[in-house]
Formats: structure tokens, sequence, C-alpha cells
């Protein structure tokens, strides 16, 4: 696993063997901010990466200048990982949290411009997160929710469906949070 772009990249993550994650693919993940770098200004970005296990996501974030990303996971040893290279990359701007996603999008009262999803495939509960996510007012207006997903979730009759990239085996769900006009 390595960081593709930014001031970390080509810096690798070298998780322990034992966290209990499924993490994305290099190939995915560069195809997923190919996307987002034609969507977001990156350095604007308040970023919420919910199941983070290793931080891939999360560091991909930081290191194409995130002003800020709160990553949540469940595992102490993810948690622990994600400290441990947040200290080696020299990076102040993450805040790893201990946590249930799910508890955490109920309790949390802070706004992202973007929320990136990775829950375990075979999770119970994955069809409801976009829902989960808009009704908590978690994102700004105009911002953001990509689901990481297997083919076995579809959601393009979602109300915020903006697109759905597939790279392998991997299906990211990209979300939009229209601007309600009063």
């Amino acid at each position: 696993m390595r960081i593709v772009s930014g001031i970390y990249r080509g810096r690798r993550l070298q998780p322990p063997m034992n966290l209990p994650v499924r993490p994305t693919t290099d190939f995915a993940k560069e195809g997923l901010f190919n996307v987002l770098a034609n969507m977001v200004d990156f350095e604007s970005l308040r970023v919420l990466d919910l199941f983070t296990g290793t931080g891939s996501i999360a560091f991909e974030f930081l290191s194409r200048g995130a002003i800020e990303v709160t990553a949540v996971d469940s595992n102490q040893k993810c948690i622990d990982f994600l400290k441990k290279t947040a200290e080696n990359f020299g990076a102040k701007n993450i805040q790893p949290v201990k946590s249930n996603s799910f508890v955490f999008i109920k309790r949390m009262w802070s706004k992202y411009n973007l929320v990136f999803a990775d829950p375990p495939y075979d999770l119970e509960g994955i069809e409801s997160i976009p829902d989960l996510i808009f009704n908590s007012g978690l994102l700004e207006d105009d911002g953001l929710l990509i689901v990481e997903h297997s083919s076995r979730y579809r959601f393009e009759q979602h109300s915020q469906f903006s697109q759905q990239r597939k790279y392998g085996s991997v299906n990211f769900t990209i979300f939009t949070r229209k601007n309600e006009l009063p």
C-alpha cells in the first residue's frame, strides 16, 4: 500500500498482519482520486473517513493537502497504527477516533466537505449509510459522500446519487448533498 500523490507520494503504509482490514487497492484508490481531482479542491477539504482501517484513504487526502481528516474506526489496533503512521509522516492534521462509525455519525456535530465510508463489505446496514449521513447534518451543502462497497449494493435510485465508479471488484458510489433552496 502506497500513497499515490502529494507530499507523502510514494510512502508506504506497512500495517501489521493482525489488523482486521481489507485495504482499498492502490489501483482503485488512484482511480477514485483521479475522479476527485476534477471535482474538489483538496486544500479546502475537511474530511471524515469512516471505517478507516489502515488509514490509507485518510493519508491520501492529507497528502493532497486536506485541511484536516477525522479517521474513525472501532478497532484499537487500527487507531494505534494510524497514530504511529501520523507520527512517522509528521502529519499533524489527522484526528484518529476510536468509535463505532454508526455511533459516531449519530453523536458528531461537526460538518465536513467530504465523508468517505469504507465499511466491511459484509457489514449489516451498508445500505443505510447514505441516509444516515444526509440526515445527520455531517455534510456541508454541496458536500460529497463516497461509499466503497461490493457490487452487491446498488445506490442509483438514491435521491443524492451522483455517480458510480468500478475498479476491479471495488465500487465507489459518489453522492452529492444537494443544496436545498428555501
